[in-house]
């Protein structure tokens, strides 16, 4: 397995074991990266209505259009090493 590939996988068994849950924002981040990172760019279509918290979700995955699946790894993995400290 790549070194990537394993450090990816790493830092999302990581996210879990936080000592403090993110903010909002990052977690959305979190979230974003971790698509973009397993999925490529997103697909389907945004919710609407009431779904505020899938709205949020599709946005910010949405942002990272573009971005290569390695990227994204490599941002997520610098992430919750910062939020590990």
């Amino acid at each position: 397995m790549p070194d990537l590939q394993r450090d990816f996988e790493a830092a999302s068994e990581a996210v879990k074991q936080l000592a403090k849950r993110p903010d909002n924002q990052t977690l959305l981040k979190l979230y974003a990266l971790y698509k973009q990172a397993t999925a490529g760019d997103v697909s389907g279509s945004r919710p609407g209505g009431f779904d505020f918290a899938g709205a949020a979700k599709y946005d910010a995955w949405a942002a990272l259009k573009g971005t290569s699946m390695d990227e994204a790894k490599r941002s997520y993995i610098a992430l919750v090493k910062q939020l590990a400290g």
